[in-house]
């Protein structure tokens, strides 16, 4: 199934509880504007290479549009289109005043020189300088972009634009960057399997947790998690996998990583398996932070954990979603669970506009209330609804978009 499939499927199952007519169906699922662009720059070599970049803007009826960029060789418009409509909706369920897009190249950075891949960045920009800013569209790091490519970002459009630091967010500190931002995704993943666990009296020490994935939001998640003293008994990234059934030292883990270029392989400090085997393991709480689509219709049945909180986009296609629902496997769907990103981004962007800095406690306080909030409404609405959290922040989401979108006077 197609990503853009399984986003309008999930969108379906809420507007079916909304009752939603099919014109306001087409109105809130249609993007306002999709833009792809030609990029050709010199390559180090001399060569002449084209590259093409995506930006989708997806609704705007509650805000300013917001989502990242990313860099990866399997970009495409149908992958764009779908990200961007999920960003409408995470934004709407922690009710922040955005609306959804998403972009990015289809290029591998790890292939690429970093002058290459300024060249290839600043080009980018020139193309959409446009149709993107503080008040209209402001991107953010996403997969294969990081502070450096958001600071190369903003000077090119500066340069069209003038001096406006609120255009992007996930910017490096030293360059009106939000202190906390590179922890939020992860941290907000800590956030809510706490509160997740405390609605289900569970208690930390008694919660076995496995971790796909062990780049910036696994990672920071694992930390939090382990010094509020949950059991990390397994982790992995595309490197290696490990597992320790009697808990992992996350902190001496995470020194290995540093000074191992931050992968995993290598550890000696726990039982290398495979990653299937990590998906399988007999814990409490598991917790995919990588890729998208790893758990399917194929290994679902055999997920042993009754509680996942997706800390990628979308890690669980959708018939393994209906197929751990039916096994009463409780799920936190990833337009709540790593919210924490664009939430602190929000914050960047509001520190930004006010030409005022924030403390790092003062992050970690409101991002802790956001998405406090956010989970007691959609656990509510789940009560209520007698649905998944899923189809429950979906049903928020969509109601909020729709809400705006019928007092600006459309619909």
């Amino acid at each position: 199934m197609k990503a853009f499939e399984a986003t309008q499927l999930y969108f379906d199952r809420a507007a079916a509880r909304l009752e939603l007519s099919d014109n306001m169906r087409k109105l809130l699922l249609t993007p306002k504007r999709e833009v792809q662009v030609q990029i050709p720059v010199e390559m180090d070599d001399g060569r002449l290479e084209t590259f093409i970049g995506y930006r989708v803007q997806h609704d705007d009826s509650r805000g300013p549009m917001k989502g990242g960029l990313r860099y990866h060789h399997d970009v495409d418009l149908d992958e764009v289109r779908a990200l961007a409509a999920l960003m409408t909706w995470k934004t709407a369920v922690v009710d922040l005043p955005y609306g959804g897009a998403k972009g990015g190249i289809a290029i591998d950075p790890r292939k690429l020189s970093l002058k290459e891949l300024e060249r290839i960045t600043r080009k980018f920009i020139d193309q959409i300088h446009d149709v993107i800013g503080p008040d209209t569209d402001i991107p953010a790091p996403d997969m294969g972009t990081g502070s450096r490519e958001m600071a190369w970002m903003r000077n090119q459009w500066e340069k069209y634009h003038g001096f406006n630091p609120a255009v992007f967010t996930g910017k490096p500190v030293e360059l009106y960057g939000a202190e906390g931002r590179e922890e939020a995704t992860g941290r907000g993943v800590g956030i809510l399997a706490y509160k997740l666990l405390g609605h289900l009296g569970r208690k930390p020490q008694n919660t076995k947790v496995a971790l796909q994935g062990f780049g910036n939001v696994g990672s920071h998640a694992a930390k939090f998690l382990y010094e509020s003293e949950y059991k990390v008994v397994a982790v992995s990234d595309h490197t290696a996998a490990y597992y320790n059934p009697d808990g992992i030292d996350i902190s001496k883990l995470l020194k290995f990583t540093l000074s191992n270029k931050g992968l995993l392989a290598g550890f000696n400090e726990a039982e290398r398996i495979s990653g299937d085997e990590l998906l399988e393991l007999p814990v409490d709480l598991l917790i995919p932070a990588a890729l998208g689509g790893v758990i399917t219709a194929k290994n679902a049945t055999r997920i042993k954990a009754p509680l996942i909180i997706e800390a990628a986009n979308a890690p669980v296609d959708p018939e393994a979603d209906q197929i751990l629902h039916e096994r009463g496997v409780t799920l936190l769907p990833d337009i709540l669970a790593n919210a924490g990103g664009v939430t602190v981004s929000y914050f960047e962007w509001v520190q930004n506009r006010q030409f005022y800095k924030w403390g790092l406690n003062r992050v970690r306080q409101e991002l802790d209330r956001v998405l406090s909030q956010a989970f007691e409404s959609v656990w509510h609405e789940a009560k209520i609804q007698e649905c998944s959290l899923r189809t429950a922040a979906y049903i928020i989401a969509i109601r909020r978009v729709q809400t705006a979108t019928l007092l600006s006077g459309h619909g």
